[in-house]
């Protein structure tokens, strides 16, 4: 993977966080997300 494709994947992974974090614990639990998971799936979300 090229420095250019690590930071690309880097961005995206922080506008996921970004983004999932500014939901409500009930907008996460319709999503079937806990906000302790938020960091995991905003990963698994850029691979």
């Amino acid at each position: 993977m090229s420095l250019r494709d690590r930071i690309q994947k880097y961005r995206q992974y922080r506008q996921n966080l970004h983004e999932l974090s500014r939901c409500t614990d009930r907008n996460l639990a319709d999503l079937g997300i806990a906000r302790t998971d938020i960091r995991r799936v905003a990963w698994q979300a850029c691979s």
